[in-house]
């Protein structure tokens, strides 16, 4: 770790340590929603999260060796509800210092102002059946489905995946939901590296040449059990701006799991097959091919019912690679998260939903309501040894490095210093080289990737 590093790191602890408290019930109104009388029907709420990450011996091939990075990303929402009417907004200012111009930063890090959600709801109450409820939302807007492994609202990244489009959901009578959207999803800007080490501030652009839709459709099973089926599409072509690899890709998926409970077993299995055609490369005169890539999930969990609340699980991930000859192989992860079930993304992310192979094992603990942290281990190895590894870029394309790329160790600590108002949090991971990671022919070859972070949540 830097100097520069170990110096932020002691600024968050002093800031956490000195910080007032601000509300100690989480029930009550935030302060900012306080401080404007709480009317009926006007919500507002804001947060800022200061975040120091540190990684060494970078594992994408030609970055610099080692790198810190502060990241800052402040929100602000509103929604005013009429009763059938909402009107809602949201700005999200994404910033990120200390990072060179040969570090990994990019629009996951940087999106200065940008405003993610303008939005017009309409409530129909039960409009389409006694007991069920319908909204639908036009404008701009964020989503979280399922499990939020194709669909989600980054949490850890320092920016979100927004869209711009309608969406129509509805609850029923037993329980259910059904939802289905037709968006463009949002262009994050700057894209380009001077624009993003300034903080640039250039607003999201959507357009037709990039379409993302679909339904998505929960039910519980009995038994404890959940079912969620989903049916994506991604329709993409070249623009004058940008070409690309006129992804044509569509999704169905299945999803069945039990939530953990003290005292009881719980598992989780999600499976989604992926089909279309994509260009071989962005290039217009580059070949297009079919595509049949595939991903799964499967957990097995138990919840002691005990102090601290441990639970045990098993889990196993698997995504497709791509392979010589024939179909396009390589799973695409749309627009997902994957910190869940593949440890700290943002400037780390070595693990992710395409050409992985990963057994692994986590221990979850909650001593308190203030206090929660979790230990992972996993040992990860390549679907195809022809494809380059999971998100890291390494890759061999004679095959010769073998399938293995390594164990990966995680852990995270969280502590509400002022319950629902402050948080620390703070955790770190480190990626043990396997075979392929040492031996590929664009490895870096500096070591094993470490990387730390500790950051600090304001809620108000």
């Amino acid at each position: 770790m830097t100097r520069t590093g170990t110096r932020w790191i002691v600024w968050l602890a002093a800031l956490a340590a000195s910080s007032p408290a601000l509300a100690e019930d989480k029930g009550d109104p935030g302060p900012l929603q306080q401080a404007i009388g709480d009317p009926d029907g006007l919500s507002v709420s804001g947060s800022v999260r200061v975040r120091y990450e540190s990684i060494a011996n970078q594992f994408r091939p030609g970055l610099e060796e080692n790198s810190d990075i502060l990241l800052i990303r402040s929100t602000l929402a509103a929604q005013y509800d009429t009763g059938p009417v909402r009107i809602g907004g949201e700005l999200i200012d994404a910033r990120a210092y200390l990072a060179g111009r040969n570090s990994s930063i990019g629009t996951g890090e940087v999106n200065a102002l940008e405003l993610v959600q303008a939005y017009l709801g309409f409530d129909f109450g039960d409009g389409l059946g006694k007991g069920s409820d319908t909204t639908l939302d036009v404008g701009r807007f964020t989503m979280d489905l399922g499990s939020r492994r194709l669909v989600s609202r980054n949490n850890f990244r320092n920016t979100t995946n927004a869209f711009t489009g309608a969406k129509l959901q509805v609850r029923t009578a037993n329980k259910g939901t059904v939802a289905a959207f037709y968006t463009l999803p949002l262009i994050r800007e700057p894209a380009d590296k001077d624009g993003i080490l300034d903080n640039r501030v250039k607003w999201d652009r959507e357009s037709f040449d990039l379409q993302f839709w679909g339904a998505f459709a929960s039910q519980p099973v009995g038994r404890g059990m959940t079912l969620e089926a989903y049916f994506y599409g991604l329709n993409e072509r070249d623009s004058h701006r940008l070409a690309t690899r006129n992804r044509q890709l569509y999704t169905p998926g299945l999803r069945l799991f039990t939530k953990p409970a003290p005292g009881k077993w719980d598992f989780e299995l999600e499976g989604a097959y992926q089909f279309g055609h994509v260009r071989q490369s962005a290039a217009e005169a580059a070949d297009r091919v079919g595509v049949s890539a595939y991903t799964l999930h499967a957990e097995a969990g138990y919840q002691f019912a005990a102090d601290w609340s441990p639970r045990v699980a098993l889990e196993y991930d698997r995504a497709s690679g791509d392979k010589p000859g024939g179909r396009y192989g390589r799973f695409d992860n749309l627009y997902g998260s994957r910190r869940g079930d593949f440890g700290p993304t943002s400037t780390f992310g070595a693990l992710g939903r395409s050409n992985v192979s990963s057994l692994g094992l986590r221990l979850e603990v909650e001593p308190s309501k203030r206090w929660d942290g979790f230990l992972h281990y996993s040992a990860n190895w390549l679907d195809s040894a022809y494809d380059s590894f999971a998100t890291t870029g390494v890759r061999d394309p004679a095959g010769a490095a073998g399938r293995f790329a390594g164990h990966q160790i995680e852990a995270r600590v969280r502590y509400w210093a002022v319950p629902g108002i402050l948080r620390l949090d703070t955790g770190g991971a480190v990626l043990l080289n396997g075979r392929f990671l040492k031996d590929a022919a664009n490895a870096n070859r500096y070591g094993n990737p470490a990387f730390g972070y500790v950051e600090l949540t304001a809620t108000f």
